[in-house]
């Protein structure tokens, strides 16, 4: 039985995940992939039965934003959606797909009838990350907050690629610190995620062929934390996601990966990209 490298073999090996110069879990082999898949596949899900507002989507405006607004929605017929959950994240362009398909690991999602009228097709992805669909399939594809979730992230971000049609668009939001020290258990986390580093990031995006049309930071730490004191969601309301924009350009130049000091942390969490397959 394999055990996974959860923890790096020496000290050089740490330094580099941690300063941001290797992407842990990246270089896995199968029977790793294996086992992180079984740890991580019901962990969002985990985490969602348990927030009295379930059904709620906090992130509309944020995707409309940094993201939905930018597109040509005449080209969006057929989309897929890593991660998806309850597919809200669908919902500003849903009128105009005439096909959903999503890709998760739990079968909690399916249960549920969607209020809001979209009919979705659910496919369980494979644990290597292969995807079943063939080339050139889907017009949009959505990833927000899911990549931080695989280890082979490289390879992933290849089959979305791939399975892109000439002229479609991805929209991808990821998380760009360490989110602490994934070694240890993190409360509000599941097991192995860990943020993606900004420079390898924009590594794999470039690697895999994508066309960048437009890169952007969110997730300054302050909007987050007045939505927790006032209880509402800032990323659903217009002024705070703008703010939150503003704040992130403004601090982008304070991306350390392991935040380990306060100062470290006044910069943006995350990173949005609109891409397009030529």
């Amino acid at each position: 039985m394999c055990t996974m490298k959860i923890e790096p073999t020496n000290d050089d090996e740490l330094k580099d995940y941690f300063a941001g110069k290797k992407l842990f879990g990246d270089d896995f082999e199968i029977e790793e992939i294996k086992e992180w898949y079984d740890q991580e596949k019901e962990g969002c899900a985990d985490l969602i039965r348990l927030r009295p507002n379930r059904d709620e989507y906090e992130y509309h405006f944020l995707n409309v934003y940094h993201g939905y607004r930018h597109l040509d929605h005449r080209r969006l017929r057929k989309a897929l959606g890593l991660g998806s959950a309850f597919g809200y994240e669908f919902l500003p362009v849903a009128d105009i797909l005439s096909h959903i398909v999503i890709l998760e690991t739990s079968g909690f999602y399916r249960q549920y009838e969607n209020e809001r009228g979209m009919r979705i097709e659910y496919h369980k992805p494979s644990v290597s990350g292969q995807m079943i669909f063939p080339t050139d399939s889907f017009d949009l594809l959505t990833c927000f907050g899911v990549l931080h979730h695989i280890p082979n992230v490289t390879f992933v971000m290849s089959e979305c690629f791939r399975c892109m049609r000439p002229g479609g668009y991805m929209l991808l939001r990821e998380p760009i610190s360490s989110m602490g020290d994934w070694r240890k258990p993190r409360r509000g986390l599941t097991k192995n995620e860990r943020g993606i580093p900004v420079r390898i990031l924009d590594d794999i995006v470039k690697d895999c062929g994508f066309e960048i049309l437009r890169r952007s930071f969110c997730g300054f730490p302050v909007i987050p934390r007045i939505g927790r004191y006032f209880n509402f969601s800032v990323y659903n309301n217009r002024t705070m996601t703008m703010m939150d924009a503003v704040l992130s350009k403004m601090f982008a130049f304070n991306t350390r990966y392991h935040r380990t000091k306060v100062r470290h942390k006044f910069g943006p969490g995350s990173l949005c990209y609109v891409l397009k397959k030529r």
